[in-house]
């Protein structure tokens, strides 16, 4: 089935047809014509399969048909995310798919001044893409009205819920009106996730894709056994044996994002960071430099491993296991999306084994382990331009991220 065939507006056919949409995705096949119907969804899917398209096509459609046979005034979609990069994403989908028809999408999130937000909410929007807490704040404020919501949609439901957005949204699900339509968007979903999920939902149809392949089968993934200090040096390699290609690096914490971005710059290595520290405007210019490929190194920790669609990422590296399982899913995510090959290699110290452990018994399968002789893990460290050993220099790259931080707070 093409989308020429669904019976959607010919203007998003035409903006379908410009991006080079021809055929729906799985995700976008089981779940248009269920919310085009009306009904409640809980969509799980691996992470890259098009679920933001999935629930955006039809939301388009109705709004767009509602606006071209009588007026209408208020807010009649919601999306709330649990990231700011993700609202900004989800928000550019819907300005494409929506280009030419009246809906308009917006989003709002904290880390930035509230004034220019207010400005264009106060001008009208149809679908407003919202990180929870900002969201509560306008309502709170009056500045968002939500009496006339017809869809609330949340994205990553599962990473809202878990990261104890659930009082948030069940705040906020006050403000909306009881007949609505409620749809959940996840890559990964567990039982206590689900019984909250249907909690807020009405006979909700449940559509899962590959539920026993969580990582995309275009990704070819494997991890390596290698010892924490030496793990910058096997990072220069893969940076160094691949100019070209895009590589996405993901780390434990802000701290360690600074440390290996050091690392890097003493291999002269030029890439970028992106942490909760980063201020708003700074994490866009890194993400923009990175999506262009300006800069093709970029640091991250999982604030950024979460939806965020980067086009023609050919690595993702896991310099540090994530400490929750199923973000190892959001991680090696970033790659390998849509019909795209992926390469997604881990790092595994010792003392990581345990979350490697988890990671597989998550995944329900072993990841395949990359052979590293003796021989080649030496000539890996002779490899470096990276000839600092020095551990004073290292803490006192600590304290200068931390003194750096605490400058910006005051």
């Amino acid at each position: 089935m093409k989308f020429e065939d669904y019976h959607i507006a010919p203007e998003i056919k035409r903006s379908l047809e410009a991006t080079g949409f021809k055929r729906p995705t799985d995700i976008q096949f089981k779940a248009i014509p269920a919310i085009m119907k009306g009904e409640d969804v809980l969509a799980i899917a691996q992470t890259g399969t098009g679920k933001t398209a999935a629930f955006a096509i039809p939301v388009i459609d109705k709004i767009h048909k509602q606006k071209s046979s009588s007026r209408t005034d208020g807010i009649k979609c919601v999306v709330m995310v649990p990231t700011r990069e993700l609202a900004i994403q989800i928000t550019g989908v819907f300005d494409t798919i929506a280009r030419h028809t009246r809906v308009k999408a917006f989003s709002v999130f904290g880390g930035v001044e509230q004034g220019p937000q207010i400005a264009q909410l106060e001008k009208g929007i149809d679908v407003l893409v919202s990180t929870p807490g900002r969201m509560f704040d306008l309502v709170s404020q009056g500045y968002i009205q939500l009496n006339r919501i017809e869809t609330l949609i949340l994205d990553e439901a599962d990473h809202m819920l878990d990261l104890g957005f659930i009082k948030d949204i069940q705040d906020l699900i006050k403000f909306l009106p009881k007949n609505r339509q409620t749809l959940f968007f996840s890559a990964t979903i567990n039982e206590t996730i689900k019984k909250l999920a249907y909690s807020l939902v009405r006979n909700a149809i449940r559509i899962q894709i590959s539920p026993n392949n969580p990582v995309a089968r275009n990704i070819k993934h494997s991890v390596a056994f290698i010892s924490m200090d030496d793990k910058r040096f096997f990072l220069e390699r893969i940076i160094k044996e691949n100019p070209e290609s895009k590589i996405l690096v993901f780390v434990r914490t802000k701290v360690r994002a600074e440390r290996v971005f050091n690392a890097l710059e003493r291999m002269e290595i030029k890439s970028l960071t992106i942490h909760g520290d980063k201020e708003q405007a700074d994490r866009l210019v890194a993400m923009n430099a990175f999506k262009k490929g300006d800069t093709r190194v970029m640091i991250a920790t999982d604030v950024s491993a979460r939806g965020i669609d980067i086009p023609n990422v050919d690595y993702v590296v896991n310099y540090d296991l994530p400490e929750q399982e199923e973000n190892y899913v959001h991680r090696v995510g970033r790659t390998g999306r849509g019909t795209q090959k992926g390469i997604a290699v881990s790092f595994c110290s010792p003392e990581e084994k345990p979350l490697l452990e988890a990671i597989q018994a998550y995944l329900d399968k072993p990841i395949d382990v990359l052979d590293i002789s003796k021989t080649e893990y030496s000539q890996t460290l002779d490899f470096t331009d990276d000839t600092t050993d020095d551990i004073g220099a290292l803490m006192r790259e600590v304290e200068e991220f931390e003194n750096r931080k605490r400058k910006k707070k005051k």
